[in-house]
């Protein structure tokens, strides 16, 4: 018998800590994805598939080596939702996602964690690109790669999701050049 194991590297940015998914994040998972504030990562969806959902994020980890962590409220050690690195099989190309808890969304969260998100795929991964695949409906999710630097390139036609909008990350040397070496 084959045994995997792998590690998922520990985050901090000013207000978070990234860190790996964990069984109780769970139940936050199942709430959010259950409701209509899902609608734009699959959801609504019943508690068995939110369950399957979360486990397949963290075979991500092991398959690929990357993939979306759990943000943590420094201050309040609360779960704030999930964001990070993804690029499963069939996926357009690597990309840097964000999906935070409604209690979480509108206070910069989803920009800090993508921030270091991205910083670790160009520093650590070596990665020279990324996007960012975002509903044509999803405004918040917009203004956060607008905020990351990120523009609109084009539409595509996801299988499962429809049609998504493909935005595009500056690349490391842009974001150095382009006066936004701070993106760490």
């Amino acid at each position: 018998m084959t045994v995997t194991s792998f590690s998922i590297p520990t985050l901090e940015t000013e207000r978070l800590i990234l860190r790996a998914l964990c069984e109780d994040d769970i139940a936050f998972e199942k709430a959010f994805l259950a409701s209509d504030d899902a609608r734009f990562v699959g959801g609504p969806m019943p508690p068995h598939r939110a369950w399957r959902s979360m486990a397949m994020m963290i075979g991500h980890w092991a398959l690929r080596g990357f993939g979306f962590w759990a943000l943590e409220e420094k201050k309040t050690g609360q779960y704030m939702g999930r964001v990070g690195l993804w690029y499963p099989d069939g996926w357009l190309e690597r990309e840097i996602g964000w999906t935070l808890m409604p209690h979480a969304w509108g206070k910069g969260f989803a920009t800090e964690a993508a921030l270091a998100s991205r910083a670790h795929a160009y520093d650590v991964l070596g990665w020279d690109t990324a996007i960012s695949q975002i509903a044509p409906e999803n405004e918040g999710s917009k203004a956060v790669a607008r905020r990351l630097g990120a523009s609109f390139e084009k539409h595509h036609e996801d299988p499962e999701y429809g049609t998504i909008e493909i935005w595009r990350h500056l690349g490391p040397d842009a974001l150095v050049n382009g006066g936004m070496e701070a993106y760490a």
